[in-house]
């Protein structure tokens, strides 16, 4: 390296010069997202001062200033400005092509995202980007040499000057235009969780706060008085598919009312129920998965609790009911690490597996063994599919099911044209659709030995551009419908019904005209299951209103026991 610098002949700089380009670099090119949302917020006004509107830049690099001088002393300078201009370029790229907010939850998804998921995201536009935003400006600020104070006093005093000077500035402007800058603030809070390199700094110190806070936490047990309910009206044990799936949101399927024909297979399924109004829990897997698989609801849920506690999984096997989780997501995030379930790999299955995934059609792989192995009895199969997970749509999908085309057979999707988008992320929902019907038509094959029941939902939803959004993980206060608004289906046979006491007309009633939420997943596979347990919240269980009072009357018995 100073061979390097001796070549180039590179004169020193005063740190103080390097520190100013550091500001106005993070001010101007890494919070050119922010930058441009705030005008873009201002273009949408009647009236505003242009003072307000030619300050904002100046406030950037003054609170820059301030926040960067504390770190600006010779032996942390250039390691800590390095890291923050490498992860500040890949945050930058994220957040203007994607339209993604850091926060906690965000921090939260990236930490858990598998080496595949992680390299989906990888493209050459990305990798220029990187080279171009982060790699050259982290050699030039290494190559350059800076020149010090002498003296440990001579550089408090001069740190000193640079954050009072910039503090000065941002008090005139803020004596100038505070009521703006409080009114657009108040009114647009995504704007603070737009901020390089704060925000991922931010959501990654309270993410890193909570954990430890919470490391000590023991872990909780939850269902232990669940026991299954016997009626004379069950002539045969229960069979319960639970398919979970993956970042499919309901405007973009046809049984939920879109205008393209994205739900062909489980639309010629006689019984199928499509609910029109299911909002998630969350905007991402990361937060959806264990809060369903929660007895806590959306309201109150917390994560670290749920992740130190047991889950719908564990109080299901506590009643004695045989539990399977089939993965081919990027994991079940805690909810069946305790009963048995297999992760579906590539190398086990080369014929449903292309291009480092599988397509979820592997989930029929091996069924008929897992459920004619031993005599009939209670069982519940989980299936967390891989279903429309962005950004490399076209990987979730044979050629033999591009319905839609031209598509977008790349993972820098802001690329593609929105039609081409549009095509590939509806061949998604299309694919997850026929997978969805060929479950349920193995399920019917079972008919003889079980009565059977199908409910199927999505974690999250996904933005395709709308707003300038693509992917999920916007904070949920924030997020658009798109991410939060999910397709929900439930089938099942009539010798289930019949044992159940299940009018279906009041069941395809509120499907059509009732609103439900991620909340109604834990009480409904109990109620389904036929397992009483304290946890248990007839409210909260959809099938409850039209199930008859003798059955649901015995799956109540617990409900006064207070939850353990």
């Amino acid at each position: 390296m100073r061979r390097l610098r001796s070549f180039l002949r590179l004169s020193p700089i005063d740190y103080r010069y390097a520190l100013l380009a550091l500001a106005v670099y993070f001010a101007l090119v890494l919070n050119w997202k922010v930058l441009s949302h705030f005008y873009g917020i201002l273009g949408g006004l009647s009236d505003y001062d242009a003072g307000f509107a030619i300050s904002a830049p100046f406030v950037l690099i003054c609170a820059s200033l301030i926040v960067f001088t504390p770190f600006s002393w010779r032996y942390l300078f250039k390691p800590f400005f390095v890291f923050l201009i490498l992860t500040g370029a890949l945050a930058h790229y994220a957040m203007l092509k994607y339209g993604i907010v850091f926060d906690r939850g965000m921090i939260e998804n990236v930490v858990e995202t598998n080496q595949s998921e992680a390299l989906s995201y990888f493209n050459l536009q990305a990798a220029l980007w990187f080279v171009v935003t982060g790699i050259v400006p982290a050699l030039l600020l290494i190559l350059v040499p800076l020149r010090f104070p002498k003296t440990v006093f001579r550089g408090i005093g001069q740190r000193v000057v640079l954050m009072v000077v910039p503090l000065l500035v941002l008090g005139g402007i803020g004596s100038l235009y505070f009521k703006d800058y409080a009114s657009v603030g108040r009114n647009n809070k995504v704007l603070g969780k737009e901020l390089v390199p704060s925000n991922y700094i931010t959501g990654t110190i309270q993410l890193v706060k909570r954990r430890y806070l919470y490391s000590d936490m023991p872990f909780q047990a939850i269902g232990q008085d669940a026991r299954t309910v016997e009626m004379a009206t069950q002539d045969k044990p229960t069979l319960m598919f639970l398919v979970i799936g993956e970042t499919a949101r309901a405007q973009s399927v046809a049984a939920n009312g879109y205008a393209r024909p994205t739900s062909p297979f489980t639309s010629q399924i006689d019984g199928m129920l499509a609910f029109q109004d299911v909002s998630s829990c969350g905007t991402a897997t990361a937060v959806s998965v264990p809060c369903m698989f929660s007895p806590m609801d959306h309201a109150g849920y917390d994560g670290e609790v749920a992740r130190h506690s047991e889950s719908l999984m564990d109080v299901i096997d506590h009643a004695g009911i045989d539990v399977l989780w089939k993965e081919n997501d990027e994991g079940c995030k805690g909810v069946c690490d305790r009963v048995r379930h297999i992760n579906i790999e590539p190398k086990d299955f080369p014929e449903d597996c292309v291009l480092g995934t599988c397509f979820d059609e592997v989930m029929l792989r091996g069924l008929d063994e897992e459920v004619t192995s031993d005599a009939p009895h209670d069982r519940l199969i989980a299936f967390h599919i891989m279903g429309s997970h962005g950004p490399t749509y076209y990987k979730r999908y044979p050629d033999a099911h591009r319905a839609f085309a031209p598509d977008c057979p790349r993972s820098d999707i802001e690329n593609c044209s929105a039609q081409e988008l549009i095509n590939t992320y509806d061949n998604t929902i299309r694919y997850t659709d026929y997978v969805v019907a060929q479950l349920t038509e193995r399920l019917q094959s079972y008919q003889d030995d079980y009565n059977v029941v199908l409910l199927y939902v999505s974690d999250h939803g996904e933005s395709l551009g709308e707003a300038g959004l693509y992917l999920h993980g916007a904070p949920y206060m924030l997020a658009p419908s798109e991410q939060t608004r999910v397709p929900m289906m439930v089938w099942m046979s009539d010798g289930y019904a019949e044992a159940n006491r299940i009018e279906t007309s009041c069941l395809a009633t509120q499907a059509q005209t009732g609103s439900f939420s991620h909340d109604n997943l834990f009480s409904t596979v109990l109620g389904a299951m036929h397992v009483s347990t304290g946890l248990y919240r007839p409210a909260t269980d959809i099938f409850a209103r039209c199930r008859g009072t003798m059955m649901q009357a015995a799956l109540e018995q617990s409900v006064n026991v207070a939850p353990n």
